[in-house]
């Protein structure tokens, strides 16, 4: 239990560790944030195809199929209503946007990056803690780590557009950590109800990767395209994607 434990606030705190070295960075270029950008929306995309949608697919039932094109557009339906609610979400920020009406969809954009990887959090944390109740230690680690490798730049990458968007460093960190909290309650779900996640696992990594394919297609990609640094973007994101397709073969 202590190993669990400790992997859960591991993998949690990878966020948080990404999003310190968030802080270290001070207001940068665009191709700078292009670039970083990219290069996060290519673990995103890895991590959504290798890591949670090729995982909830089992060739050796056909109703397997149905089950994760199913997840992927509920994640997809999901996130794409929280998109059409994510103008009230200014009041978590503390912001009043009518007198900052400029940043207004700015701060919708990383309101939604973020809600996308809270939500996928939870499904991945589910697959890390299930590895432990079935007492397979070496393939739960493994997957913790390669999670927690992921969590990183996606803690980076949620800091530096928070603060562009006139959130406090105090509630841009505070969001950062319940992001990674989401993570730690996914693991100890999965080791305490390895039955049930078992279960339901496969619709929600699924549910996650739609959330995932949705956020890379709609905000991520277009934003880092419209600086006029489409060519470098398109190289980062194939770098991230290939960092973890490595990542993947040799954790794998």
């Amino acid at each position: 239990m202590e190993v669990v434990l400790i992997t859960a606030l591991g993998v949690g705190g990878a966020t948080v560790i990404g999003a310190v070295l968030g802080f270290l960075f001070k207001r940068t270029s665009h191709k700078f944030n292009d670039v970083v950008l990219s290069l996060a929306a290519g673990v995103m995309l890895s991590a959504a195809v290798l890591g949670l949608i090729l995982p909830s697919f089992d060739s050796e039932k056909p109703v397997s199929l149905v089950i994760t094109i199913s997840g992927i557009f509920c994640g997809a339906l999901c996130i794409n209503l929280i998109d059409k609610l994510v103008p009230h979400l200014h009041r978590i920020t503390g912001k009043d946007l009518e007198e900052h009406p400029e940043r207004t969809e700015n701060l919708n954009r990383v309101m939604l990056i973020v809600i996308a990887i809270g939500i996928h959090n939870l499904p991945e944390g589910i697959a890390a803690g299930v590895g432990f109740g079935t007492e397979d230690m070496s393939g739960a680690l493994t997957v913790a780590f390669a999670i927690a490798l992921q969590n990183i730049p996606e803690g980076m990458v949620i800091i530096m557009p928070m603060l562009s968007a006139g959130i406090s460093k105090s509630k841009t960190f505070l969001i950062a950590l319940v992001t990674g909290l989401v993570e730690v309650v996914g693991t100890l779900l999965g080791y305490f109800a390895v039955s049930l996640s078992s279960a339901v696992l496969p619709f929600a990594l699924a549910f996650a990767g739609g959330t995932m394919l949705y956020v890379i297609s709609d905000e991520m990609i277009p934003e880092t395209h419209a600086h006029g640094n489409e060519r470098a973007a398109t190289y980062s994101l194939l770098a991230g994607f290939c960092l973890m397709l490595l990542l993947d073969t040799v954790l794998g």
